[in-house]
């Protein structure tokens, strides 16, 4: 059974003498594995609160915080556990019921693993996105929180009306007479959770602290809405997409403003958003000390606004980039889709970017592409034309788990050598990354022909 420090084994102990009805509350990690020391009803009863009865029933149920896991489920049989193809500790039956659960200690902190179960022999449940946070993703002791703004409301005069929110996130070190590195965030209300599943509010403050990055004032952008703007040309071209392509609205404002391969978003980030927080703090105007980074359409956007303007953003951080063709050709005027973005960073002339890529095996392949194929074409091409770059490429599905389990490791490379006396670098590929072969696939659920 793993470590539990002596604050966790306090709180948990409060915990366990609290009455039945603090159990409305999902259990953390420690609070299970002190549970199970002594199982019976309040196990019982935390594991059914905790989990929902579809995870459990599948057996996709777990929760983990740092190296401490508790994995549960329901089967006919002893279930045999495989964490990362391995197996783990025993299961164990809870009395009266067909639920079983353990304890379990993943020590490879600051990765995705998987893990899935054995039932008489036969594969069942599991799940591939099992990030393992380190303590930079904790907040740590002594290292002062910043402030989340409340939520802003943006109205666009390049989107025709529509509305965007966003917050502001400002260290607790700022200073008004000293100009701030700034990071913009696409679908930013999916990083502002510190107790989530990504918790980079966390990861800022401890990097910060640390000085292993710049102080960073961070704008927590969510794609816009323009149903209050109908008959505009926005409006008309994204209810047109809509339909064609059977997507809710915001869903299809989403995709116009983040996969569009054109300078138009970057634009608003230039002119409205940046602009806009500007008149409140102090912004370093410098692409040196610029990033931008999403998740899936997010991804490809933060890429594409550094792509089309390298010299407002020179740090991106892609996590399942969506660099395929879900907008290609849906406008006459924009003639490339992401799909393309391989070959324009072979073709075109080089931008002086620095990227950190991550994209996982059993990403998606539908009608608009094949993730993780375009993803090691993206890395191949900047790979020839020995971009500074930096591809993890793991087993992970379409999730964020693998970048947000990687985010301190990927804030520290973004940031590493940065100088607040600058305002340029040339960006150079790593030696040992040029030094490295090109990326090649191998098919493994097919028997050679």
């Amino acid at each position: 059974m793993s470590r539990v420090t002596k604050f966790a084994a306090m709180t948990i102990l409060a915990f366990a003498l609290a009455p039945v009805s603090v159990f409305a509350q999902k259990s953390t990690a420690p609070q299970l594995i002190e549970l199970a020391k002594s199982p019976g009803p309040l196990l019982r009863d935390a594991i059914t609160t905790t989990f929902d009865a579809k995870d459990l029933q599948k057996g996709s149920a777990w929760v983990g915080r740092a190296s401490d896991f508790f994995f549960a489920t329901r089967a006919p049989a002893i279930p045999l556990l495989m964490i990362d193809d391995k197996p783990g500790p025993q299961m164990r039956q809870l009395s009266g019921t067909d639920i079983w659960y353990t304890a379990a200690t993943i020590d490879q902190l600051g990765k995705l693993h998987s893990f899935h179960y054995l039932v008489n022999g036969a594969r069942f449940g599991g799940d591939l996105d099992v990030p393992a946070f380190s303590p930079l993703s904790y907040l740590q002791p002594a290292v002062p929180s910043g402030t989340l703004s409340e939520k802003i409301t943006h109205v666009s005069k390049i989107y025709d009306g529509m509305k965007s929110e966003y917050w502001i996130y400002v260290p607790a070190q700022y200073k008004r007479d000293t100009p701030a590195a700034v990071m913009i965030f696409q679908d930013g209300a999916w990083y502002i959770d510190r107790n989530g599943n990504n918790p980079t509010l966390n990861v800022i403050d401890n990097l910060i602290a640390q000085k292993k990055v710049p102080l960073l004032i961070c704008i927590f952008i969510n794609p816009g809405d323009i149903a209050d703007s109908p008959g505009t040309p926005t409006y008309n071209f994204v209810k047109a997409y809509s339909e064609k392509w059977k997507r809710a609205l915001k869903d299809s404002m989403r995709s116009t403003l983040y996969d569009t391969v054109s300078d138009r978003y970057a634009r608003f980030l230039r002119d409205e958003i940046l602009a806009d927080v500007a008149t409140k703090y102090n912004l370093r105007k410098d692409a040196y000390s610029r990033a931008t980074t999403g998740l899936s359409s997010g991804g490809i956007c933060a890429f594409n606004a550094a792509w089309q303007m390298p010299d407002q953003f020179a740090r991106v951080i892609s996590w399942i980039g969506s660099f395929s063709a879900i907008l290609w050709k849906e406008d006459p005027a924009v003639p490339d889709g992401g799909q393309d973005y391989p070959d324009k960073i072979l073709r075109e002339p080089k931008r002086n970017i620095r990227l950190w890529l991550q994209d996982g095996s059993e990403d998606l392949d539908l009608r608009f592409g094949n993730w993780p194929l375009a993803n090691l074409r993206m890395a191949n091409a900047l790979k020839a034309k020995e971009y500074d770059f930096h591809f993890s490429f793991g087993k992970g599905t379409h999730n964020a788990a693998n970048g947000a389990a990687e985010f301190p490791a990927e804030m520290i490379w973004l940031w590493r050598d940065y100088d607040p006396a600058k305002t340029s670098q040339t960006f150079e590929i790593d030696p040992a990354e040029k030094a490295k072969p090109v990326f090649r696939v191998t098919v493994t659920n097919r028997d050679a022909e």
